[in-house]
């Protein structure tokens, strides 16, 4: 343990963490370039992202001006480290290459190893010289779009502009080690009834749904729209749930399993369809067929169809999306884990009026505003399961295989759960049974 560790460890402030050097090397779950030749041949769940994702010691970089060194107390996996780890549909060393054609400080990313993983919470204990707002002490959540602040688009929404990354994705340091290299332009106060995993676990997918749907670039959902949400029980759709019901919207959930149903209806979500139970595989097979099984469960549910579709699933999804929403209504999407490239009839977009609304990520005031909802407790963490650094591999494979709810989590310089709270009489008002609600469905779910 080096001195620095030990004095974020024990809630050292500015001057004790200045006086302590900052190590010459870190802990990191990294990717090693050239190891996308190990899944040749392979396909499915058979490429297993264990083999190319390393836990070991890596250089730590120089600090730019307008970055902040963070100690890392935790962190979260999304489903970007899965595609980074089984170097689909290119791989990340690509991202990196390009990133560091322009010159500069963008040069540093370019190497053999990445530090993966786009969700952490921590500790600032170093500035560059062009911050100003944060300072080493300061407890912080990242957010994880990468922008470039002298593009003028910056100035309208950062998330336009030309050169925005996703961070730990399309560059390096990210937040799956002791301490990660973030811009300044990233970061949120944690919230202080949260513990350190509690805090790490949301920015990517609450921010991202924070845009989709509340957001003036997004949905703008209102009082009483009905909105269909894939993957409900996931982290992204979980958090889309919430925020359906608090902008008094009707949530319809759509999950492929009991289990993850029972976890939406704890959580609130007014009505919950098991995908199976319309003939919705999880390829999306017959989907000519399975949309409008799923229109008659939607109204039978709620008596009418969606205004909105929030939609993240891609192939196997997006033509149901398109035809299963109302006349006049919008689908927004963010992603496409199931493959790239949809394929609709496209008489339902246009000759129905319909809209498709494209979103990534959330912009640093969009950040803002859902943390603001985390810590008024409007808002809770979908955090169902944590593993220490060691065992990320394990934690992503995970994910990769979507066998968990919500988010998953990674101790990385927190010792235990449960460290970081900060107001206990907030968290009291906001409840342990909520804030703690997707741990214990995990837990039921391995205790049967």
């Amino acid at each position: 343990m080096t001195r620095l560790i030990e004095a974020v460890r024990q809630g050292a402030g500015r001057e004790q963490l200045l006086a302590c050097p900052v190590p010459e090397s870190y802990r990191a779950v990294h990717l090693r370039r050239g190891e996308d030749h190990l899944f040749q041949g392979l396909h499915g769940r058979n490429k297993d992202v264990r083999r190319t994702l390393h836990v070991g010691e890596v250089p730590m970089p120089e600090l730019a001006p307008d970055e902040v060194l963070v100690a890392v107390m935790a962190a979260a996996v999304n489903y970007n480290t899965v595609w980074s780890a089984l170097y689909e549909p290119i791989p990340t060393f690509r991202f990196l290459e390009q990133f560091a054609r322009q010159g500069g400080w963008a040069g540093r990313h370019d190497r053999d190893y990445q530090v993966v993983g786009s969700d952490a919470a921590g500790v600032v204990v170093r500035v560059g010289s062009a911050v100003r707002h944060w300072s080493p002490g300061d407890r912080v959540v990242v957010n994880p779009p990468y922008i470039d602040e002298q593009d003028p688009d910056a100035q309208r929404d950062g998330m336009l502009t030309e050169g925005m990354l996703a961070w730990g994705f399309e560059t390096n340091f990210g937040a799956f080690g002791d301490f990660a290299v973030v811009r300044a332009t990233q970061l949120v106060p944690k919230p202080p009834h949260l513990s350190w995993e509690e805090a790490a676990c949301n920015t990517l997918c609450l921010g991202t749904a924070y845009r989709m749907l509340i957001s003036e670039r997004g949905a703008r959902i209102k009082i009483g729209d009905v909105v269909l949400i894939w993957g409900a029980a996931g982290g992204l759709g979980s958090y889309a749930v919430q925020l359906v019901r608090r902008a008094g919207g009707i949530a319809v959930g759509v999950v492929g399993s009991d289990a993850k149903a029972d976890l939406l209806t704890d959580l609130g979500c007014h009505a919950v369809i098991n995908r199976n139970d319309v003939g919705l595989g999880e390829d999306g097979t017959e989907p000519a067929t399975a949309w409008k099984a799923l229109g008659s469960a939607i109204r039978r549910e709620v008596g009418e169809d969606p205004h909105v579709v929030f939609e993240h699933v891609g192939r196997a999804t997006f033509e149901t999306s398109v035809n299963v929403v109302r006349r006049g209504g919008t689908v927004v999407t963010c992603g496409s884990s199931s493959g790239y490239r949809h394929s609709y009839d496209n008489r339902y977009l246009w000759m129905r009026l319909k809209r498709v609304i494209g979103s990534h990520g959330a912009n640093i005031h969009e950040a803002w505003e859902a943390n603001r909802l985390l810590r008024l407790g409007s808002v809770v963490p979908a955090l169902s399961r944590v593993y220490p650094l060691e065992q990320a591999p394990e934690a992503t494979r995970s994910v990769q295989l979507n066998e968990h709810e919500g988010k998953v989590g990674l101790l990385v310089l927190a010792t235990d759960e449960d460290q970081g709270v900060e107001d206990w009489e907030l968290r009291k008002k906001v409840g342990e049974e909520r804030l703690r609600l997707f741990r214990e469905h995990a837990a039921q779910k391995e205790s049967r």
